[in-house]
């Protein structure tokens, strides 16, 4: 499989691009600056604040899965996140590319009905404004006419460096914990159920969550 990874030099991309490797696939670094990218794959360039449509066909152009990775939390512009998601659902279909799988926020998790983890009291100020951003881009995906086939897949509320620790379970957009009421994976086992999902195409238009 030929895949590109959106974000390949930050934490959760980088990772998700070793596992892809590892795995066998022919992978794709998309990435602003291609100086950063230390692994031997092939490297695309895209600037996602200007971006244009024929941009974004030339970056991902004969790609049969386009992993993002992106968030605005390092230049403090989180409205980088709703956007690309638009742009990438109205032009992926220029390129050929069928499927894109979205690393998303675990935010807009459900606790009960209706309420969102990122609403409720005790969810950390600092990360708010990203989670909102992820929550918006989770709206952009549910509103999409697009002809690509997306998924976007929620990590739990922690996320944390270090090897698998065993499997994870799939859930939806209900918030869930293990059985010591802990929301955890290790970014190891997100990478791989990004893989997963991208090897087995099992959650076709839905939005999904990772966690132990």
């Amino acid at each position: 499989m030929k895949l590109a990874v959106l974000g390949a030099t930050g934490w959760i991309g980088g990772t998700i691009m070793q596992q892809a490797i590892s795995r066998g696939h022919e992978v794709i670094a998309v990435v602003r600056d291609a100086s950063k990218v230390t692994q031997d794959v092939a490297v695309r360039t895209l600037d996602l604040t200007t971006m244009t449509s024929d941009a974004i066909a030339s970056a991902f152009a004969d790609v049969d899965v386009v992993i993002a990775s992106i968030g605005g939390r390092a230049a403090q512009n989180h409205q980088v996140v709703s956007q690309t998601a638009k742009q990438l659902l109205q032009h992926l279909p220029k390129a050929g590319t069928p499927r894109l799988l979205w690393v998303g926020g675990a935010g807009s998790l459900e606790v009960a009905p209706g309420v969102t983890l990122v609403s409720t009291p005790e969810f950390p100020a600092d990360y708010k404004a990203e989670a909102i951003a992820q929550g918006e881009a989770l709206a952009v995906f549910r509103d999409t006419d697009s002809a690509i086939e997306w998924t976007y897949v929620s990590p739990a509320a922690i996320i944390f460096p270090g090897e698998s620790e065993g499997p994870y379970r799939i859930g939806g957009n209900e918030f869930f914990t293990d059985a010591l009421g802990q929301s955890r994976v290790s970014v190891v086992d997100y990478a791989k159920a990004m893989l997963d999902e991208a090897e087995n195409a099992q959650h076709i238009n839905q939005r999904i969550s990772v966690a132990y």
